[in-house]
């Protein structure tokens, strides 16, 4: 059954291939010419491989890995080497639309005319987004690659020794014979416990649509066969003779091996009770992922404005569960006249609300020093009235304090009107 499955095309799979042959060979670039390590040549020829065997490698968003398989004598498959992803663009979740930064996640087939030896990122393969799936649901893209250089912006990026291994495994398996090779990108492994973490997440349709492919991988150690109708994905179905598969039509009736429907109900059946299981007990909180369209649209409205030298955030906005945005005030860099131009305005305004900041902070001093003039001279005022009210103490005996001249003269005139009349009364008695 697998072999049958293999002659259908399952079988094709590999990452990081040169399409080349030994004429062209001489026309790459050194790095794209390096063998494999002694030591995994050594691991291969263990596991039952050869050199040129085909191969496939899967990618794991949350965990940051990508496997290499390749296929050993029996025609199934076996992981030979895994590398960890030095950067990923992104969240989890699908690429939706040019300029979102999502690494892509699916089922990708990459032929010799996407390799490039060449590449300003050392080496390069575009995995060959949009696929099928991706272009029957209106996603849109161009360049997602695996490469090199450490730097992503919607790519699966790794060391320049990384992907000359990476390179190497798909140039000798194109030496054997594969004209293409498969690609799987999932958000992370599509086992029951992280099923159940992100059940609630509005991208667990799509990933429960990949882990079926995932599953039929798991189960038979050979790349599934891809195809794509009614806009979804169906994995290793044989359509009747005659008929094809329309992405954007209905499904054909299909038919599968007995010997498949039979070991993946048995694995069916595990994984339910694994799942009821995980989802009772405590797990790792959910990673970010990206909030469908909507935040996508508003990421790639970003990318836009920052790819034409406009003045935007440093890093892109993000939309929360509850549909806010969160977007740093951070601002990037200025590459452009536009950005300049922004930029200087931006200048421009901060300079005079630092100047008008700078005008109020004066008046308000200014005022301020006033009051406090003014009512230190009414505390000094204050002072010398009560220090005039107080009375004289000299050598120990305490004299009233003195008064003023205007009232010891209206004393003096008011005695002098009593005796007056003192010695007028006296002559009238004889006195």
């Amino acid at each position: 059954m697998f072999a049958k499955l293999a002659r259908t095309g399952a079988l094709i799979a590999a990452i990081g291939v040169a399409g080349c042959n030994d004429s062209s060979m001489k026309d790459f670039a050194p790095e794209a010419n390096k063998p494999l390590p002694d030591k995994i040549l050594a691991d291969m020829k263990a596991k039952g491989m050869v050199r040129t065997s085909s191969v496939m490698a899967r990618i794991f968003k949350e965990e940051g890995k990508l496997e290499i398989w390749k296929a050993k004598t029996n025609g199934r498959y076996d992981l030979v080497a895994t590398y960890d992803i030095c950067k990923w663009s992104g969240k989890l979740g699908p690429k939706y639309t040019e300029g979102d930064r999502q690494a892509p996640e699916g089922f990708y087939t990459v032929r010799p005319s996407q390799m490039n030896p060449r590449s300003h990122y050392h080496l390069s393969f575009n995995i060959g987004f949009p696929n099928a799936y991706d272009r029957a649901n209106g996603r849109t893209g161009q360049n997602l690659m695996v490469h090199g250089a450490c730097s992503s912006s919607g790519c699966y990026s790794m060391t320049d020794a990384q992907i000359e291994q990476i390179y190497a495994f798909g140039r000798d398996a194109f030496e054997g014979g594969q004209t293409e090779f498969q690609i799987q990108a999932f958000p992370f492994r599509m086992t029951a416990a992280n099923m159940a973490r992100y059940r609630n997440d509005p991208n667990y349709e799509f990933w429960k649509m990949l882990k079926v492919g995932y599953d039929n991988f798991e189960i038979t150690k050979v790349p599934p066969k891809v195809d794509v109708c009614e806009k979804r994905y169906v994995f290793n179905q044989v359509a009747p003779e005659g008929t094809t598969f329309d992405p954007t039509g209905p499904c054909p009736a299909t038919t599968q091996p007995d010997s498949l429907k039979t070991a993946y109900a048995d694995y069916e059946k595990r994984y339910d009770a694994a799942f009821k299981a995980a989802v009772n007990s405590s797990t790792p909180p959910p990673k970010p992922t990206i909030a469908g369209i909507k935040e996508a649209s508003l990421v790639s409205d970003w990318s836009k404005r920052r790819a034409r030298g406009e003045r935007v955030p440093i890093e892109p906005p993000s939309m929360n569960a509850d549909g806010s945005v969160t977007e740093t005030t951070r601002m990037g860099r200025i590459d452009s006249p536009l950005g300049r131009k922004m930029a200087a305005l931006d200048a421009e305004k901060e300079a005079k609300r630092k100047a008008e900041e700078q005008r109020l902070a004066a008046i308000a001093a200014a005022k301020a020093a006033k009051e406090q003039a003014k009512a230190q001279a009414v505390a000094e005022k204050e002072a010398a009235k009560q220090a005039a009210q107080q009375p004289v103490v000299t050598a120990g005996v305490e004299t009233a304090p003195a008064q003023p001249a205007q009232e010891v003269q209206a004393a003096d005139a008011d005695q002098g009107t009593v005796s007056k009349l003192k010695k007028k009364l006296l002559g009238m008695f004889g006195g």
